[in-house]
């Protein structure tokens, strides 16, 4: 029995796993009384919960689909739009000290306190809420394609239309699968007019049941019932049940995907090799080992600005609990992604070429591979994850109204008014992400507009943390700067008929026909182009053109040969920008496109930052004075000694003078202790582990 194209055991144990959540939160909210309990479980998690928080807030369903979906087009070198956080990781031994000294609730606050600056605060807290649109939208879009790929419609039940797409999008794959060995004129037409077509999102693989909208007020309802109602106290407990989920979804694929094919050697039989290259290929991967780069060095500008990080931070009994969380459970998370890129493999060797949309590939694995009762646990574990995310963000995203927005304007309420507001905010949040699920349809150009935006206050953070110089004034322009070009000219010129039908910004790279050597697959032997697997061989590829300033360029009618072409997608101003020091891209790969925007995020703020602090006024001495006291200062462990530590640091500033690298400088970085060596080194150790186990498992025959 189905319902919904879901079995009966699936759709019961879906409902267990919600009625549980929905008890813990109401059980936890008996115990929350004031706006400290609410926003950073009264500062009393020890490692236990410090380990799922971290753990559950930094693994989300949407992660793990992006990675497979990124490997199922590009090989394992997709794999870095993920896994390039694992070399960020050490750093977090660092900023987790920084946000738990600092001893504040949310980084709005911090903004306030460093630069004296209210107006910075309800800034970031602005702009961030807006930016969790977005990530709610993500969480949202994946919990339900995944949920649409497991309830497909049956042929028989889908209407004409539906139907006509689903055969165009077969004769779409088969065209584009005899590409490589050339097309008659005719049939290049009929491909050509699909490669349009399928660019515009009219081809489908098949047709779910699942109405996504229907899915998103219902999952928003679950998560919002149980935050709502416990808080961040609520979070970390139910983290630690859905981080049990996480692993079971993460790894339940495996052992069924390697016994369809064949185990290992199976694998490698029918995948590329090139599709194996851990660091991409310069010629057939949009992830070259320049891409890597730039997108780590933008996103380790961005790690501080995620709006979590104090409270997760902060939540903590002391600092060791507080780094010990963040490392091991970031580290427990990257382990869990090298089960995620080799589902993405496995896909390719059994999908390869059937999927409209590659952000399915989950949930049709999923439904392909398992049977009733694990589909269910599947899809559990997929909203457990997004769930551990969902409920700590739109708790930070609470916090920052209230304490950086609200409570400034309305100051003297009671603590059951402000959660009461808080509580409200949190709701607001979540259905504001489905908004941004309902426009947004690319599970990839999300996460890489999330990856740069953050930098627009992270470079401030930085700097901040260990810069005593950097002025308010610079900070404020460097904001407003970056945001004009990181957020209102992509999002306002992708909308603007006179900029997406300019020539001028509807240039594309080149056709590029390239000859690789590779290893015969199952599939060359079958047809005769080799005589075994494994055999080198060369064959020729074609390397389509790709959008220089807009994702995508795609002709208005795709039937028409003639008709005038039209920008789609996000508009890059970074390319723009740089685009005005006479520099031609037309000769770039994707590669090195992405890696030119990425490297511009990263580097262009602290350029601004420097350059104007030079020149505007300093924040006061007595302010920055009070401020890096109590950034030396260790927590302690009990209310009075944290007072009396306090007191003293505020009362002599320069006693910290000795203990910096520079001392007398602008530059307030303390000279490294025993841990801040073993913890960054070992981090940086644990780094080489994780490469390490993920080179044995692609090179496993």
């Amino acid at each position: 029995m189905h319902i919904y194209g879901l079995h009966i055991l699936d759709f019961f144990i879906i409902i267990l796993y919600v009625l549980v959540i929905l008890w813990l939160g109401k059980r936890v909210a008996d115990k929350t009384k004031d706006t400290e309990d609410f926003f950073l479980a009264g500062r009393k998690l020890g490692k236990f919960y410090q380990f799922f928080l971290n753990f559950g807030c930094s693994t989300n369903a949407d992660q793990a689909v992006a990675v497979s979906r990124e490997i199922y087009r590009q090989g394992i070198g997709g794999m870095w739009i993920q896994f390039l956080v694992l070399f960020l990781t050490p750093f977090y031994w660092f900023t987790t000290l920084f946000f738990r000294r600092v001893r504040l609730t949310t980084i709005g606050d911090y903004f306030t306190e460093r630069f004296r600056s209210q107006f910075l605060g309800a800034s970031y807290a602005i702009f961030i809420l807006l930016l969790s649109l977005l990530g709610g939208g993500v969480g949202y879009m994946v919990a339900a394609k995944t949920m649409m790929a497991m309830t497909p419609k049956p042929i028989e039940a889908c209407s004409p239309q539906e139907r006509a797409s689903i055969v165009e999008f077969r004769e779409f794959k088969e065209l584009k699968g005899e590409l490589d060995k050339g097309l008659s004129s005719e049939k290049q037409d009929r491909y050509e007019v699909l490669i349009e077509k399928n660019k515009k999102g009219d081809l489908r693989s098949f047709i779910s049941y699942t109405n996504p909208i229907w899915f998103y007020f219902i999952y928003a309802l679950i998560v919002g019932i149980y935050t709502m109602l416990g808080g961040f106290r609520a979070a970390a407990i139910t983290d630690g049940i859905q981080g049990v989920l996480i692993i079971i979804f993460s790894a339940v694929l495996i052992p069924v995907g390697l016994a369809k094919i064949g185990g290992f050697s199976g694998l490698h039989a029918n995948v590329p090799d090139y599709m194996f290259e851990l660091f991409g290929s310069a010629t057939m991967s949009e992830y070259a080992w320049y891409t890597i780069l730039a997108m780590v060095l933008a996103n380790l500008v961005s790690i501080v600005a995620v709006s979590s990080g104090m409270q997760t931070a902060g939540s903590a009994k002391d600092e060791m609990t507080a780094r010990f969380g963040m490392i091991a459970g970031m580290f427990t998370k990257r382990i869990i992604m090298i089960f995620w890129a080799l589902a993405g493999l496995l896909a390719i060797g059994i999908y390869a070429g059937q999927l409209h949309d590659p952000d399915l590939i989950w949930g049709y694995m999923t439904k392909d591979l398992l049977v009733p009762g694990a589909i269910g646990l599947m899809l559990v574990g997929i909203l457990a994850a997004n769930m551990s995310t969902l409920d700590a963000m739109s708790v930070s995203y609470s916090a920052l109204f209230i304490k950086n927005l609200y409570k400034p304007f309305l100051p003297d309420k009671s603590e059951r008014h402000y959660l009461f507001i808080s509580r409200i905010v949190i709701g607001v949040t979540l259905l504001g992400g489905i908004g941004v699920a309902l426009f947004v349809d690319n599970l990839l150009e999300l996460f890489k507009y999330i990856i740069s935006v953050p930098a627009i206050f992270g470079a401030s953070i930085w700097l901040g943390f260990i810069w005593r110089r950097l002025s308010k004034w610079a900070v404020i322009i460097q904001v407003i700067v970056c945001i004009i070009i990181y957020t209102l000219i992509p999002n306002l010129f992708q909308g603007l008929d006179s900029v997406k039908h300019n020539p001028a910004f509807l240039s594309e790279t080149t056709l590029k026909d390239v000859i690789i050597k590779t290893e015969a697959l199952v599939e060359d032997v079958d047809a005769g182009r080799a005589e075994f697997v494994g055999q080198t061989m060369e064959k020729q590829h074609k390397i389509a053109p790709v959008g220089i300033f807009f994702d995508k360029v795609a002709r208005i009618d795709p039937s028409d040969p003639q008709s005038q072409k039209e920008g789609l997608g996000r508009f890059h101003a970074e390319i723009w920008v740089i685009s005005w020091f006479g520099i031609d891209f037309s000769d770039f790969s994707k590669a090195q496109l992405v890696a030119t925007r990425f490297f511009f995020c990263a580097a262009f703020p602290f350029l601004l930052l420097f350059l104007i602090s030079f020149i505007t006024k300093p924040v006061p001495k007595p302010h920055t004075d009070r401020f890096f006291a109590k950034m030396h200062t260790p927590v302690q462990k009990t209310l009075e000694a944290e007072k009396k530590a306090l007191e003293n640091a505020y009362a002599n500033p320069n006693k910290f003078e000795k203990e910096k690298i520079i001392p007398g400088s602008q530059w307030e970085i303390l000279k490294p202790g025993k841990m801040d060596y073993i913890g960054f080194l070992g981090s940086w150790g644990l780094v080489g582990v994780v490469i390490l186990l993920l080179w044995v498992m692609i090179t496993i025959h």
